[in-house]
């Protein structure tokens, strides 16, 4: 006899955070005046690794003067000597050490930012020292030890 006097009621339980992100279950919330947290994420679903190099840190570090070190014009000049004497265009050049034409374009003009990799890669595929007391020199090819 208790059993037919009590009264159970059943709730739906919350929808889970999954099933709120569509459209159609965001509206559903809006119309029956549930809470929604809506949040956009910065960088979500990319596959992006920023990797602070040695200018970003310096560049944190400095207090006074915020500026990027530069490629050094009389390097440029070189680079644009040697690319001439090879007879490589920009475009040839940067093909040839695997980076964008705009890199070569903006080492010449003394707008980059010096990266070591780079200005190695440029000197073996001009044969010219670009780094050191000797600049402009020929690059001697490399020696066989014994």
């Amino acid at each position: 006899m208790s059993d037919w006097n009590t009264v159970t009621i059943l709730r739906k339980r919350p929808p889970k955070p999954s099933t709120m992100k569509s459209e159609q279950a965001i509206n559903k919330a809006r119309r029956e005046g549930a809470v929604i947290d809506t949040q956009v994420k910065w960088g979500a679903a990319t596959n992006k690794h920023q990797v602070t190099t040695k200018n970003t840190a310096k560049l944190d570090r400095e207090t006074e003067e915020l500026k990027h070190e530069k490629v050094p014009i009389d390097l440029g000049r070189l680079i644009q000597q040697g690319r001439q004497a090879k007879g490589y265009n920009q475009k040839e050049l940067a093909t040839k050490v695997n980076e964008k034409p705009q890199i070569i374009q903006d080492y010449e003009a003394g707008r980059g930012i010096p990266n070591q990799l780079v200005i190695g890669k440029i000197e073996k595929v001009l044969c010219i020292k670009l780094r050191g007391k000797d600049r402009g020199q020929a690059l001697l090819p490399p020696s066989t030890k014994k």
